[in-house]
C-alpha cells in the first residue's frame, strides 16, 4: 500500500473495484458424524465491490453468480455484461487457437443493430449541380429576392450573381480553373460572398483566411496550399505582405471588374473537384489544410435543407468567422434554398442580447451559434412570436439547456472539419437531461465506436469514435503521412476504398442508437468551438531563446469556461515576452492564459509529462507586470468583477482582462454586471478599447459625466426663482 500510495475514497476499495474469481480449487470431503452438511449462500445485502463475478464448475457445467452495487449499474446493464461475456467463452471455446483481441463481445443481432441499423442513412446523392449552380438557378426564379444583408448594405439574387460573375471572369484571365486555390481575405461582408461565389464560379476552391490571424500564420497557409491568388483589399493586402504579385485589392480593380461580362461562367466541375481548403491547428506545430470537395458539400447542404425544412421563405444568420468551418454550414444551404443570409457584426454576436434582438427585428428564422453563445443566448427571455424556427448549437459540448420551453427547437450538433461540418445531430427536449447527447448520423454519413482493434464495442460501453461516408474530406494539404494516419480503410464498407475518419473523440452508444460525446482520447482540446492542438502551442513555446522544454493544459475551474495554462522550463523569459512571440504565430484563442515557470516537469514511470501532477498557475502566473492594487472605489468593483467572471486571483489595475483567458462572452457578462451595477449603458467594444482596470474605470467615468449632461435643464414654471416666497 506505501509502494501503490492509491487515492483515498471511502466510496470504493482502493485497490480494484471489479473481481473475477474462478474456484476451480477442490473442496475438501467434510464429515461430521450424524450430521447432514450443505453449503448455505448468504446475502449480505451489500456489494463489496463495484462488481463481482464468482465461477466454478460442478458437474460438467460451468456455474456462477454476479453481485453488483445497485448504485452503479442497473440489472439490465449487467444482464447485457454476462450476455457478452458468455458469447466471448463460447467463441473461445469454439476456436481455442482465436486470439484474445480477435474474440467479439458482439453476438450477430447485437452487432447488425449497431454497424447496420444505427447507420441506416443513406440517400440518392444528385451530383448533378455545383452549389453556385444552385444559386445560380436561384437567381433565374426569384432575381429581386434579397440574397445578403448586412446593415444598410443589401444584394438581391439578380445582383449578387451579376457582381460575382463580373468577378469570375476578371480572375478567369488570370489562368484560375479546377483545382486552382484562391485565398478570400476579406472582413465579413456583402464583398466577402460575392468573392466566394466567384471563386467557384471561376472553377477554382477558396481558402478562408481569417483577418484577425497573425500574418505569419496566414503567409504559411497560402505557401502550404500554393494559392493561386489572393482576393483582399489594399490596407490587409499591406498588412498580409504576402506574393504581391498574386494579390488582387478588389477596391484597387473595382473599375475593371465592372468592365466584365454578368453572365454565368461556362466552366464545368466534377463532383469530386476541391470547394475549399480549411486550416486547422497542427500536432506538429503547423495548421493543417482540410480539402473538401463538391460532393461532401452537396451532401452538408441537402441534408440541411431537408432536416430543417429550409426553403425561399426563410431568413439565415451568419456570425461565425470565414476560418471557422460553421460559415460553411451558414452560408451554402442559405443560397442554394433562395432564402436570405444575414451578416452579423462583430460587436452584435458578442452580445447574447443584441444578438437576440437582431434575430427578432430580421424575422431569422435559422441560426447557427457556437456552443457558448448558444447556451448565453439561452438563458434570455423569448416571446412567444419569436421568428427563430431553430437554433443550431454546435462547435462544443452542449453542457446545458433551459427547462422551460422554447418559441424555436434547439439542435445540438457534432463534426470535425474532415467530415465538413457536421456528422451527427439531434433535436434537445428541453425536459430531459442537462448534457444533451450529440444525436445520429445525419445523411450518407456512417458512425462506428470502436476499440483498439477497430471493432465495435457494445451499447453504453466507451471507445473512439469514427466516421464514414460521403462528407468526408479528400485529404490534408501536403500530409500524406498524418493523412495516412486519420484516414484509415473502413473495415466495414463494401465500396472499394471506402475510409473512416478518426476523430480521436471518446463516444458511446446509448441503447436507443443515439450517441453521447465524452471527450477526447488524444490532447486536442476545442475552446469556444475552435479545435486547438496543444502540441502547437507547445512547439511555438520551444521556440523561445532559453526555453527548455513545454508542455500546455486546459484549466477548467468552472463548467464551461476553459483556460490555456503553459508549464516552461529553462531559461524563462518574461509573461510579456511568451506573448509578443506566440501573437506573431497563433490566433488569439491559442494564446495561454497563464504561464508557469518550473525547473522541470513531473514525469510518469515510463517518461511522458505527469500532467495531472502539474500544479495549479498561483497569482504570478497570470500577470504580465507587477501587482498595483486598485485606488478608488469604481477601480475597486471593477477588479472584483474580472476575479468572479475570469476566475483569477488579485486583479491589478494595469492587468489585460484578454490576456488573463478572457473572450468575447466574458467579456459580455462584465458589461452587463457593470451596467447594472452603474445604472448606465456601455457599449461592448468599451471593454476592447479599455481592458485594464484603470483604463475602464476611466471609460465608465466619462460615460457617467456624459450621461449627467445630457439630462434636460428644468423647465420654468411659475415658482421659478420663488424659493423664498414657497419656504
Amino acid at each position: 500500500m506505501l509502494e501503490l500510495n492509491p487515492d483515498r475514497n471511502l466510496n470504493r476499495s482502493p485497490l480494484f473495484q471489479v473481481m473475477l474469481t474462478l474456484q476451480n480449487a477442490p473442496a475438501p470431503d467434510f464429515r461430521l458424524a450424524g450430521l447432514r452438511l450443505e453449503p448455505l449462500t448468504l446475502d449480505l445485502g451489500i456489494s463489496q465491490f463495484d462488481m463481482a463475478l464468482s465461477v466454478w464448475e460442478e458437474r460438467g457445467r460451468v456455474e456462477g453468480w454476479l453481485e453488483y452495487s445497485t448504485e452503479l449499474f442497473e440489472m439490465q446493464t449487467v444482464q447485457r455484461f454476462l450476455e457478452h461475456w458468455q458469447h466471448a467463452i463460447e467463441e473461445m471455446v469454439a476456436d481455442p487457437g482465436k486470439e484474445i483481441p480477435s474474440v467479439h463481445l458482439l453476438a450477430a443481432k447485437e452487432r447488425r443493430q449497431i454497424l447496420e441499423e444505427w447507420n441506416a442513412t443513406a440517400q440518392e446523392n444528385q451530383l448533378d449541380h455545383c452549389v453556385h449552380e444552385l444559386f445560380e438557378q436561384n437567381a433565374q426564379r426569384t432575381p429581386e429576392a434579397l440574397a445578403v444583408v448586412h446593415g444598410e448594405d443589401e444584394l438581391t439574387y439578380r445582383e449578387l450573381n451579376e457582381r460575382s460573375n463580373q468577378l469570375a471572369h476578371y480572375v478567369m484571365r488570370l489562368n484560375l480553373g479546377p483545382e486552382k486555390l484562391v485565398g478570400i481575405f476579406l472582413p465579413r461582408s456583402t464583398e466577402m460572398i460575392v468573392a466566394m461565389l466567384a471563386t467557384l464560379k471561376a472553377g477554382a476552391a477558396y481558402i478562408p483566411l481569417d483577418p484577425d490571424y497573425p500574418p505569419e500564420r496566414l503567409r504559411f497557409m497560402l505557401d502550404n496550399a500554393s494559392a493561386s491568388m489572393v482576393l483582399t483589399h489594399a490596407a490587409l493586402a499591406n498588412r498580409l505582405g504576402w506574393r504581391r504579385e498574386l494579390t488582387v485589392s478588389l477596391d484597387d480593380h473595382r473599375d475593371a471588374v465592372a468592365k466584365e461580362s454578368s453572365a454565368n461562367s461556362r466552366t464545368r466541375l466534377l463532383p469530386l473537384n476541391l470547394a475549399y481548403v480549411i486550416y486547422t491547428s497542427g500536432s506538429t506545430g503547423q495548421p493543417k489544410g482540410v480539402q473538401i470537395s463538391h460532393a461532401s458539400l452537396l451532401n452538408l447542404v441537402r441534408w440541411h435543407l431537408h432536416a430543417f425544412d429550409m426553403s425561399s421563405t426563410d431568413a439565415a444568420s451568419q456570425m461565425a468567422s470565414l476560418g471557422f468551418d460553421a460559415a460553411v454550414w451558414e452560408i451554402w444551404p442559405c443560397l442554394v434554398a433562395g432564402a436570405k443570409l444575414c451578416l452579423v457584426d462583430d460587436h452584435v454576436r458578442l452580445s447574447p442580447a443584441d444578438l437576440r434582438d437582431l434575430i427578432l427585428a430580421r424575422n431569422i428564422t435559422v441560426s447557427f451559434m457556437p456552443t457558448p453563445v448558444a447556451e448565453s443566448v439561452l438563458a434570455l427571455e423569448w416571446p412567444e412570436t419569436a421568428s427563430l424556427k431553430t437554433l443550431l448549437a454546435g462547435g462544443d459540448k452542449l453542457h446545458r439547456c433551459v427547462s422551460r420551453p422554447l418559441p424555436f427547437v434547439l439542435v445540438n450538433n457534432y463534426g470535425p472539419t474532415e467530415c465538413t461540418v457536421v456528422a451527427t445531430s439531434i433535436e434537445v427536449d428541453h425536459n430531459k437531461e442537462m448534457d444533451p447527447p450529440i444525436g445520429h448520423p445525419i445523411r450518407n454519413t456512417k458512425v462506428y465506436v470502436l476499440d483498439r482493434e477497430m471493432e465495435p464495442v457494445p451499447a453504453r460501453v466507451a471507445g473512439e469514435l469514427y466516421i464514414g461516408g460521403a462528407s468526408l474530406a479528400r485529404s490534408y494539404v501536403n500530409h500524406p503521412e498524418t493523412t495516412a494516419e486519420k484516414f484509415v480503410p473502413d473495415p466495414f464498407s463494401k465500396e472499394p476504398g471506402a475510409r473512416l475518419y478518426r476523430t480521436g473523440d471518446l463516444a458511446r452508444w446509448r441503447l436507443d442508437g443515439t450517441l453521447e460525446f465524452l471527450g477526447r482520447a488524444d490532447e486536442q482540446v476545442k475552446i469556444r468551438g475552435f479545435r486547438i492542438e496543444l502540441g502547437e502551442i507547445e512547439t511555438a513555446l520551444r521556440e523561445i531563446s532559453g526555453v527548455r522544454d513545454a508542455v500546455v493544459t486546459v484549466l477548467e475551474e468552472q463548467a464551461g469556461q476553459k483556460q490555456l495554462v503553459a508549464y516552461v522550463t529553462g531559461s524563462v523569459a518574461s509573461i510579456t515576452e511568451f506573448r509578443r512571440h506566440l501573437q506573431r504565430r497563433l490566433p488569439a484563442y491559442m494564446i495561454p492564459a497563464a504561464f508557469v515557470p518550473m525547473e522541470s516537469l513531473p514525469l510518469t514511470s515510463n517518461g511522458k509529462v505527469d500532467r495531472r501532477s502539474l500544479p495549479k498557475p498561483n497569482a504570478t502566473d497570470w500577470h504580465e507586470q507587477e501587482y498595483v492594487p486598485p485606488r478608488t472605489a469604481t477601480e475597486q468593483l471593477i477588479c472584483q468583477i474580472f476575479t468572479q467572471v475570469l476566475g483569477v486571483e488579485q486583479i491589478g489595475l494595469h492587468d489585460n482582462f484578454f490576456h488573463l483567458g478572457g473572450h468575447s462572452l466574458l467579456a459580455s457578462k462584465v458589461i452587463l454586471r457593470l451596467e447594472e451595477m452603474f445604472q448606465i449603458k456601455l457599449p461592448l467594444r468599451v471593454l476592447f478599447e479599455a481592458a485594464n482596470p484603470e483604463d475602464l474605470s476611466q471609460a465608465i467615468e466619462e460615460a457617467l459625466l456624459a450621461e449627467i449632461e445630457s439630462i434636460p435643464e428644468p423647465v420654468a414654471g411659475p415658482f421659478a426663482g420663488s424659493r423664498n416666497s414657497i419656504d
